[in-house]
């Protein structure tokens, strides 16, 4: 990393993109936790968030979470044993495909998903009242047509 060698503080302009992403979304990720807890789920952690994040894990094959997450399929496993211990999913086989399994939420998990959505909604309206409505408009624009693009592929 270039450095000045004044100092190992940054200005913000000099931030790379990686960071500018990063820092925002474990933010949200620590938000998401606390809020969470708060509500009654107090035993969702951080690396739940793994299952839990967008589009959530309702139908999808382990194999497919744990390729959006960027995780191996036994670390994967091991966090929806872990949630499906707490109640909040279950994994059962798909019966025209043999050995292929697929979590579903139980009432539980509905209820912990839906109030991430209102968590992420208060977020957006949070950020919106900070960087006024047309920036907040074009900075979530600009994040949709990256998350559209082959660049994120």
């Amino acid at each position: 990393m270039p450095s000045s060698g004044k100092s190992s503080r940054h200005k913000t302009k000099d931030i790379l993109i990686g960071a500018l992403l990063r820092v925002p979304a474990q933010a949200i990720h620590r938000r998401i936790i606390k809020e969470l807890n708060a509500a009654g789920f107090d035993d969702l952690r951080m690396p739940h968030i793994a299952v839990l994040q967008f589009p959530g894990p309702d139908g999808v094959r382990p194999g497919t979470l744990a390729e959006r997450a960027g995780m191996s399929k036994q670390a994967m496993n091991q966090l929806l044993r872990s949630l499906e211990g707490l109640g909040y999913i279950v994994r059962s086989d798909v019966p025209e495909e043999g050995r292929t399994r697929i979590v579903r939420f139980t009432k539980r998990g509905h209820a912990a998903y839906a109030r991430i959505y209102e968590i992420l909604l208060d977020l957006e309206r949070e950020w919106r009242a900070e960087l006024g409505p047309k920036r907040f408009t074009e900075f979530k624009d600009l994040l949709a047509q990256i998350w559209e693009s082959p660049l994120i592929r």
